[in-house]
């Protein structure tokens, strides 16, 4: 018995050794919007809790209280129904969804990352004179590129803001759809390429955090990975003269250098930085000769370009513009880059074998769409080479 008791003394302290080896900052957050997120995740699992253990506890109490050797129980093998059981067990829970549902109703609002602050934190309304930073993020492979377009500097991987100042982040990605997440300051907002998604947040600690891409990207994206300050005013403004002390510039050129695909590229610093470079990014036209998503929406506002516009097809192709350049992504295959895939096909157990490239693909004499009696396929159309 000695014994069973130190085996269950040592069950009920694992859980906290595991615990303790884990990253608590998502219930411990330091910014405003973090931490009501994380309110709503304690009142969601609390509201659950009021159902989960008592109906643990009475499985337990019931098992033991009706077991085969308790001929003190109450034995009804006829009983089939009780008004007063059925009110308990429909009304709990159904008390439970409309709490939940008030609670989602009302932070869905409240916390709409779209949505401005209205307070620093829940003592402190915003005073009347303070002026938002605006952050202009652009996720790029595989690094973060950030823009302060009213101080006019930027940084690759890194990251910072005055503490209890409200920050206006506008968020977009160069190629693939990715997830800003700084699970200290707010919730993961995607960054998707020719969109841009918004995040109102602000910081209430100073320290340094861990930002990331809460989204897989491609062989990178393990990486992809900045550091986020939050800092006193003096110290903000510290970080932003060492930005301009030490930065270079970043132009359109430097930028399509630094567009590239990449890993574990280190912080850089720019001191300025093209102001209309962020907006072209957005629309897709950094690369000399491609024509801006805003203008062809123009065009198709204003009812279309006629047949004249159809020489805008080759600067409107966007998918292709690494492969062109002959610059190839890690583990990027076939169709785009012409590149074979890295595994050989499995065989068929079934005696039967996958069509393959080159081969004569025949089925009732008629050929395959892309072949020519054993000749090679036909290469896929260039919008659909979406690699890089």
């Amino acid at each position: 018995m000695l014994k069973l008791m130190k085996f269950s003394r040592l069950l009920s302290v694992l859980p906290l050794l595991f615990l303790a080896g884990c990253n608590m900052v998502v219930m411990a957050p330091s910014g405003d919007i973090a931490a009501q997120q994380r309110d709503l995740i304690v009142i969601s699992t609390v509201l659950m809790l009021l159902i989960i253990i008592p109906v643990i506890f009475l499985t337990l109490f019931f098992a033991w209280r009706y077991r085969r050797s308790n001929t003190a129980a109450t034995y009804a093998p006829e009983w089939h129904h009780s008004t007063r059981l059925e009110i308990v067990i429909w009304s709990a829970p159904l008390a439970i969804i409309i709490a939940l549902g008030a609670v989602t109703w009302i932070s869905t609002h409240k916390l709409d990352p779209y949505r401005p602050l209205d307070r620093l934190d829940a003592e402190r309304a915003i005073p009347a004179d303070t002026k938002p930073l605006i952050v202009e993020v652009v996720a790029l492979d595989w690094k973060w590129l950030f823009f302060y377009p009213e101080l006019g500097i930027a940084t690759v991987n890194e990251l910072a803001a005055p503490v209890d100042i409200p920050i206006n982040f506008k968020i977009t990605a160069s190629s693939v759809m990715n997830s800003f997440y700084i699970p200290a300051l707010a919730g993961q907002i995607y960054a998707m390429p020719g969109m841009e998604t918004k995040l109102h947040a602000v910081i209430n600690r100073q320290g340094e955090y861990e930002g990331f891409s809460a989204n897989y990207s491609g062989s990178g994206f393990s990486h992809m990975r900045f550091k986020f300050h939050g800092l006193d005013q003096a110290g903000f403004d510290a970080w932003v003269a060492k930005v301009k002390q030490q930065g270079t510039m970043l132009n359109r050129d430097a930028y399509l250098k630094l567009e590239k695909p990449s890993e574990k590229e280190p912080v850089r610093y720019y001191a300025g930085a093209d102001a209309d470079l962020y907006n072209a990014i957005l629309n897709m036209c950094a690369t000399p000769g491609k024509m801006c998503m805003n203008e062809m929406m123009h065009i198709d506002m204003m009812g279309g370009g006629g047949k004249e516009s159809a020489e805008n097809r080759e600067k409107l192709q966007y998918d292709n513009r690494h492969a062109d350049e002959g610059v190839v992504a890690p583990g990027a295959t076939v169709p785009a880059t012409g590149a074979p895939a890295r595994s050989e096909p499995a065989e068929r157990t079934d005696g039967m074998q996958h069509d393959m490239p080159g081969m004569d693909i025949q089925h009732e004499g008629h050929s395959m769409p892309g072949t020519d009696n054993g000749a090679a396929p036909a290469p896929a159309p260039a919008q659909l080479n979406n690699n890089n």
